[in-house]
């Protein structure tokens, strides 16, 4: 038993010694020989074959550069609709949900009390003209005497106080009259606004209140509709640029940032930064028209603020980090890989843009890179694909998408 023990030993060591890589090989400075670190001893070479992995070319194309920002939906004008008189609830004229327009009846108070100061306003109105006009009549006899020197100055000086008084009443009565046309038409309670009606919270028969809290009903505008959202104070050029060009893109996304809502435009900056998050608020406007955006909704805000013209870009499952740096492994016509350094500009979803150590058509590992080292075969396990721009995945890649 010893002496098998003794030749295993012996054996393990030289395969170990024949299978190590030597001094100075597997990759740039600093990282450990024979695979990226953190990987296992001589790259974990699989024993019988070459090793299986997925690939990509990289592929010369304009990318899209985007900003992503969480929003709010929010409406453009939302409305609590309350009673400016006080009286008894007769009749609601909307349903729950509806859309109404400006200006169509939501609801009407009892009548009554009013128009009985509308007739008392104008029964005042007439005794005070007709008290009026009998007042002129006298002053203008008055003055005629005074002028025939019959009556004492002091009673045409009362006359034409009189008269003045009477005008008075007679304006107040108008006030009056006014006032009370004034609560008719506020019993007739109409929609200052256009959009879509929330629930009802208040019944017929009850006593409604300018001063009650709740009010009637809500109405919010849901078409067009806005979202409201915060930047970053280091993109704020770049949006500024964009919207100088001619409006700025963008897309109202759901909560998996997979689906588009709907497409608008950026319209509106805040006129300030908020020094305690370093970002500045924007709001982008949307038609809405097909509802499906509503308010006070989360959506994940996607904006195109800028496009790199022939960029060079390759799934971001292909770029390993190693002490050094970013780096690839290329996979030649030999099908042997090579680790090559390279340098990364913009990450857009999935696709990483390339701007030093990579040229268009070359093919790089995207899957089973864990399992290389410098120098091996492999095998790829699929066509190699180019990366598509725009769409959210790249090819080679296995397993869900990170999230962004």
């Amino acid at each position: 038993m010893l002496l098998l023990l003794a030749g295993l030993t012996a054996g393990w060591f030289y395969a170990n010694e024949r299978t190590k890589p030597a001094d100075g090989e597997g990759g740039p400075p600093g990282m450990r020989a024979g695979g990226p670190p953190g990987g296992p001893p001589g790259g974990a070479r699989r024993f019988g074959g070459d090793t299986r992995v997925g690939s990509a070319v990289a592929q010369r194309t304009d990318l899209p550069v985007h900003l992503a920002a969480l929003g709010t939906v929010t409406p453009i004008e939302s409305v609590v609709v309350r009673s400016r008189v006080e009286g008894e609830l007769q009749s609601l004229h909307f349903t729950e949900g509806q859309r109404v327009k400006k200006g169509d009846l939501l609801a009407q108070i009892d009548p009554r009390a009013f128009q009985v100061e509308l007739a008392q306003g104008e029964a005042a109105k007439a005794r005070n003209a007709a008290l009026l006009a009998n007042a002129k009549e006298d002053l203008t006899r008055y003055e005629t005497l005074l002028a025939q020197d019959s009556i004492a100055a002091q009673q045409v000086t009362n006359q034409r106080s009189l008269v003045r008084q009477y005008e008075a009443a007679v304006l107040a009565d108008d006030a009056t009259i006014a006032s009370a046309r004034l609560s008719l038409q506020y019993a007739r309670i109409t929609a200052p606004i256009s959009g879509r009606v929330g629930l009802r919270l208040a019944t017929p028969g009850n006593i409604v209140r300018s001063s009650d809290a709740d009010g009637l009903l809500t109405i919010t505008q849901d078409a067009p509709i806005s979202v409201v959202f915060a930047l970053p104070e280091p993109q704020l050029v770049a949006v500024r640029s964009a919207i100088a060009r001619g409006g700025l893109p963008v897309e109202a996304r759901d909560r998996d940032n997979r689906t588009v809502l709907a497409t608008g435009t950026l319209r509106i900056l805040d006129n300030q930064i908020d020094v305690a998050t370093g970002t500045v608020k924007a709001k982008a406007m949307f038609d809405n028209r097909d509802g499906a955006l509503f308010p006070n909704q989360f959506v994940n805000v996607k904006l195109r603020v800028d496009t790199i013209a022939d960029a060079i870009v390759v799934p971001v499952s292909a770029i390993q980090r190693g002490a050094s740096g970013p780096f690839v492994y290329v996979v030649g016509d030999d099908l042997t890989a090579v680790m090559r350094p390279v340098k990364t500009g913009v990450l857009e979803g999935e696709l990483q843009q390339v701007t030093e150590g990579l040229q268009p058509g070359e093919r790089v590992v995207t899957d089973g890179v864990d399992r290389l080292r410098e120098g091996d075969k492999v095998k790829l396990d699929d066509t190699p694909s180019a990366p598509r721009v725009g769409n959210g995945s790249a090819p080679g890649r296995r397993g869900p998408p990170p999230a962004q």
